[in-house]
Formats: structure tokens, C-alpha cells, sequence
């Protein structure tokens, strides 16, 4: 219809890995958030422990492996600024990195005997949510087999015992401490990555209903294309027989009867040139069937053609635009400013309006009707297949079609029912998709 037939399910798989990527470079900056947040409670706590305690720790190796912690953040900061496509991998390796961070002070701090052993858990629920299957259960072992190694080796962290010989309080105001901490972080970050999810889930559920309605138009123009083949040879020998039929005396000394011939003939004339212009649009890039005009011209020539071609008793088109624009119209647009006036037509024969203007660099067409307007389940559901009132077989497919043409030029269409009486249907096109 624009263009030749493309893979749809390609086009799918594309537009679904460029939301997963949105939604894993969301999730990237969360981690570097969180990642700034341990930075500063690391330095809160040895703080606290050393100075408020008095407990020792080495102080200066677990500075070293802040300041890596820091130098990691700083580079993925920067990097993730400027390159927004985040692979499974990426966000994979970034928790691995605060896995490695967090045994490295774990080690230097006690081990397993410090409370804060059960940050592991922070990483384990985050890779869950973050990343793809294989990867969060190797984070998993990864963490256990961390966890199994420090159990074994540590640097010892020396605490004060309890008067009554059982665990140091500390120890447990510690644990207490580390619950609220992962039970706080994890309400925040989670609930934040919980939301780029399912933003991530709503696109991609609407590019695969643009797909699936992209592909039953390009069916649709193939069908049209058939039809249009087979037509042909019947309005032909239609239009011979009706040249024959004038040259007979039979007809030609009757008044009436060449006056309907000459009718049938306008009207099979006009079949054979919606025809051709099916078969010059159906399967053609946009441009190789395009013509060159301008916007005022085009209004012109379509307005002309609707009121020779259509019983339309009171049609009032109204062009506010006064700076005219070199554009580019194919059959297809065309048919589908055409389409809205029909219906309208249909809905209200006595009275019309077309009304064109530019609102910066958008064009703007409105088609106002004096008929019963829209039903609610049609306005909830603009733009898909098969919703009329009309009672026939395959009825619906005018407005799905205006729908779906103008949204692959990157418009928009929006119909309401009038107050007074009768529907408005309004276009929005951007002019860079028309202009030369």
C-alpha cells in the first residue's frame, strides 16, 4: 500500500528487542542509583563500626575496595549516558561486579560472621527480576559459592561478647539493621523496576497490534489488487457494449435514454479509475506511484472530483491555508481523505463540511457531518476492523484503513460527536511526511 510486502514478524522482533533494551537501560540507571546508595552506606557504617564502636577493621583495604566500587560507577555512569541499549549481558556483568564488591568487604569484615552477610539475598532478587533465566541462576551460584568461600576464609571480626555468653548484641542490632535495609531497597528499586516492566510489556503489546494491523491492510491491498485484475475485462466489455448501445437508433432518438447511458457511462468510467488507481498504488514504495503538487491544488482537485462523483447536496470546503506547499500525494491519501468524506456522506447526505488548515508544521483536515454521530463502543475502539453500524458483511474497514494510513505517516486521527448533531472526524499529518 506505501510499500512493497515487508516481514512483519521481523519487524516485531525488532521493535520488541528495541523495548527490551529501553527497559534494561531504565533498570541500568536503578542499579547505578542503588549502586551510589552503597556507596555512601559503606562509608556511613565503617565509620559508625570503627569510630562509634570501636571495633577494628582494615580500614584502609576496604577504602581500596570503595574506591574501585566508585571508579565502576563513575565509568558506567558514563558510559549508559551516551549508549542507551542494554543487553541481558550488561546488566548481567553489573551485578556480578557488586557481587565481587560486596565479598571483597564482606572478607575484610568477618565473613560469614558479619550481619551483613544477607545483602547477598539483595543481589540474588534483583538478578531475578532483571535478568534472563541461565543468568540469574548463575548469580545464584555465584553468590553461594562466594558465600561458601567466606565461611572458610575471612579476615576475623572481633566483637564484643554478650554478659550471658549467647550472641552479641551487636550482631543482632546489625541483622535488625540489614533487614531494614534490604527490605527498604528492594520495596523502592523494585517497585520503580516494576514499573519500566511493564511500561516495557504495554509498547510491546502495542507494536504487535500495529503489526497484526499492518498485515491484514497489506492482505487486504493484495485482495484489492485481485479484484481489481479480474474487474477489469467485465467494465470493459461494459464499456463497449454502452458505445454500442448509443449508436443504435433505439437509443439515440431517445432523449432519456441517452441521457441514462450517459450516466452509466460516467459512473463505469469513474469504477475504471478507482480500478487503476488500486492496481498503480497496491504494492508500490511510496513515490513510485507519488505526484507532485501542492497542498491547495490537491485540495482542489479532490474537492472537484468528490462533487462531480458523489450525490452530495450541500458540501462546504473550507481551505484556511494561505502559504501554499510543494508536497507529494500518491493515490492512497487520496483515497483516504475520501474514505472519511463517504462515510460523513453516508451518514449525512444533505449537508457536508471539509475544512484544511496548518497548525505550524502540521496539516489538519476536519470533516464535520450533521448525521447521528458515533456510537461510544465505536469512539473506545477507533481504528480497529469490522466497527459499523451499517449491518453488512466486511462494513468497518473505511475508518481502520484512514486509521492505520495516517499512523504510518506519523499523524493521528480523533472523532467526536458534535453537541448539536453529528460527528467530526479530525486528521493530523505531519507536513515533513508530504513535503518534498
Amino acid at each position: 500500500m506505501f510499500g512493497k510486502t515487508e516481514n512483519y514478524r521481523d519487524i516485531v522482533a525488532s521493535i520488541a528487542e528495541e523495548y527490551e533494551s529501553s527497559a534494561g537501560h531504565k533498570n541500568m540507571l536503578q542499579l547505578i542509583h542503588l549502586r551510589w546508595l552503597a556507596v555512601f552506606g559503606q562509608i556511613a557504617t565503617i565509620a559508625l563500626v570503627v569510630g562509634g564502636f570501636g571495633i577494628r577493621l582494615p580500614v584502609l583495604s576496604m577504602a581500596f575496595v570503595l574506591a574501585v566500587l566508585i571508579a565502576f560507577n563513575i565509568a558506567s555512569h558514563l558510559r549508559w549516558h551516551e549508549e542507551t541499549k542494554v543487553s541481558n549481558r550488561a546488566l548481567f556483568f553489573a551485578l556480578l561486579v557488586d557481587v565481587a564488591i560486596l565479598t571483597a568487604q564482606l572478607y575484610l569484615s568477618g565473613g560469614t560472621s558479619n550481619p551483613f552477610i544477607f545483602l547477598y539475598l539483595l543481589q540474588v532478587i534483583l538478578s531475578a527480576v532483571l535478568l534472563e533465566v541461565w543468568s540469574t541462576w548463575l548469580i545464584v551460584a555465584i553468590s553461594g559459592l562466594c558465600l561458601l568461600g567466606l565461611s572458610k576464609f575471612s579476615h576475623p571480626l572481633l566483637l564484643p561478647s554478650d554478659n550471658n555468653g549467647g550472641m552479641p548484641e551487636l550482631y543482632i542490632d546489625g541483622m535488625i539493621i540489614c533487614f531494614l535495609l534490604n527490605a527498604g531497597l528492594l520495596v523502592f528499586f523494585l517497585t520503580r523496576i516494576s514499573g519500566n516492566l511493564k511500561v516495557r510489556d504495554v509498547q510491546l503489546a502495542d507494536a504487535r497490534q500495529r503489526s497484526t494491523e499492518e498485515e491484514h491492510i497489506v492482505k487486504m491491498g493484495l485482495l484489492a489488487s485481485g479484484a481489481a485484475h479480474e474487474l477489469g475485462t467485465p467494465l470493459a466489455t461494459m464499456s463497449v457494449i454502452l458505445g454500442d448501445w448509443r449508436r443504435m437508433p433505439e437509443f439515440s432518438n431517445n432523449p432519456d435514454l441517452i441521457e441514462d447511458l450517459s450516466e452509466m457511462q460516467r459512473q463505469l468510467q469513474r469504477c475504471k479509475t478507482t480500478l487503476s488507481s488500486i492496481l498503480l498504488s497496491a504494492g508500490e514504495a511510496r513515490g513510485e506511484s507519488s505526484v507532485k503538487t501542492t497542498i491547495n491544488t490537491f485540495l482542489k482537485q479532490l474537492v472537484e472530483d468528490f462533487r462531480t462523483t458523489r450525490p452530495v447536496q450541500t458540501f462546504i470546503f473550507e481551505n484556511q491555508i494561505q502559504q501554499d506547499v510543494p508536497v507529494v500525494f500518491d493515490s492512497a491519501l487520496k483515497q483516504m481523505i475520501c474514505n472519511v468524506l463517504d462515510n460523513a456522506l453516508e451518514a449525512s447526505p444533505a449537508w457536508l463540511a471539509l475544512t484544511v488548515s496548518r497548525d505550524a508544521d502540521v496539516l489538519v483536515i476536519v470533516v464535520t457531518d450533521t448525521g447521528p454521530g458515533f456510537l461510544p463502543s465505536i469512539l473506545e475502539n477507533l481504528g480497529q476492523a469490522y466497527q459499523s453500524t451499517k449491518g453488512r458483511p466486511g462494513s468497518g474497514l473505511g475508518i481502520y484503513f484512514v486509521v492505520n494510513v495516517v499512523r504510518k505517516l506519523g499523524g493521528s486521527v480523533i472523532a467526536r460527536n458534535r453537541q448539536d448533531g453529528g460527528a467530526v472526524v479530525k486528521i493530523e499529518l505531519p507536513l515533513s511526511a508530504l513535503m518534498l
